[in-house]
């Protein structure tokens, strides 16, 4: 039974199609409210309706413009708790600032924590997520996070498609867990790219490709794509040692700077993602097949409004995806 009054779903400008769909799986309205920015930049949230004792969801991907994104969630958040929302949870598809997790040079920040005191401070009373870039940035909150993810909808629809002869590649050693779970699901061995990052810049060099890809059909898997520099060129490097084809997956499309271009000429096929973050039109190519994740957010929300087990979800969907092997 649920513990609070009227299950409640807003959202910012960051990713509102999302939001739609996750409402309309949930069989509600959006809430009713004012997002908008006056010319001096400063962002200005009016709630329309009562929230009172309410179990309210705001649906916010930390994406492009990111700190827009991050105001407009965090501010939000402290409407729905001055509002006497009886509880307030952030649903944030994609978390901006992950690769931040940890202090790898002298004197640089934690952003990703510093993020996690942001919302928890405005109001969050708990927080759902997908496909963090690192799993510790869980422990960075104060406040319950459930951390979802896009894997078993990614493995469904490569099943789907019976690709012969495949073989999964994690991007690079960092991802290579991620890729070894994909690998299991589709019953297939695994390749990693070796590769080397210079400095800060978003620039990588391929040492190496560790494991078999002749004459078969390469499936690389990474968590986000940014400028595409890292998956354009795990893409050349699994051709050169023989790949016979070459698709690719992510669960957040970032796509920024030289991406598109990238990607639109390199040798991937086609490029598997969410909607977990939004394509603007102008990015948009026809390699692109867009999966989305708000029925997966809409079950979690209802579970979590009627206190039922998150986990008991994942359980059932790892399972559909073996069963189907």
């Amino acid at each position: 039974m649920a513990q609070y009054e009227d299950l409640t779903v807003f959202t910012g400008n960051a990713n509102r199609a999302l939001a739609e769909a996750v409402a309309e799986h949930l069989q509600v309205s959006l809430g009713k409210l004012e997002v908008f920015q006056f010319s001096n930049e400063n962002i200005f949230v009016k709630i329309d309706e009562s929230v009172r004792e309410n179990d309210v969801y705001i649906i916010q991907s930390l994406s492009s413009p990111v700190n827009t994104s991050i105001m407009e969630l965090l501010i939000l958040i402290d409407a729905a708790k001055r509002a006497s929302a009886g509880r307030i949870t952030a649903v944030v598809p994609y978390y901006a600032y992950g690769r931040t997790d940890k202090k790898d040079q002298p004197r640089v920040p934690i952003t990703a924590r510093l993020i996690a005191d942001l919302i928890t401070t405005a109001g969050a009373n708990r927080v759902l997520a997908i496909d963090l870039h690192a799993g510790q940035i869980q422990g960075f909150f104060s406040i319950p996070v459930d951390e979802l993810t896009a894997i078993y909808l990614l493995a469904d629809y490569f099943k789907s498609k019976q690709l012969p002869n495949r073989v999964v590649v994690s991007t690079d050693i960092g991802n290579a867990k991620r890729a070894r779970n994909f690998a299991e699901l589709l019953d297939a061995p695994l390749a990693i790219v070796e590769k080397r990052r210079s400095g800060n810049a978003d620039r990588t060099e391929v040492l190496n490709v560790i494991g078999d890809v002749k004459g078969k059909t390469a499936i690389l898997v990474d968590d986000e794509i940014d400028t595409a520099g890292s998956i354009t060129q795990a893409a050349h490097a699994v051709v050169t040692k023989g790949a016979k084809d070459v698709y690719a997956c992510c669960v957040h499309p970032i796509l920024s700077g030289p991406a598109v271009e990238r990607l639109e000429s390199s040798p991937i096929r086609e490029l598997v993602t969410t909607d977990s973050v939004p394509i603007p039109p102008e990015k948009w190519r026809d390699k692109f097949t867009v999966l989305s994740v708000a029925p997966m957010l809409a079950d979690t929300i209802w579970r979590i409004y009627t206190g039922a087990s998150v986990g008991a979800l994942f359980e059932a969907s790892k399972q559909g995806v073996l069963d189907n092997t």
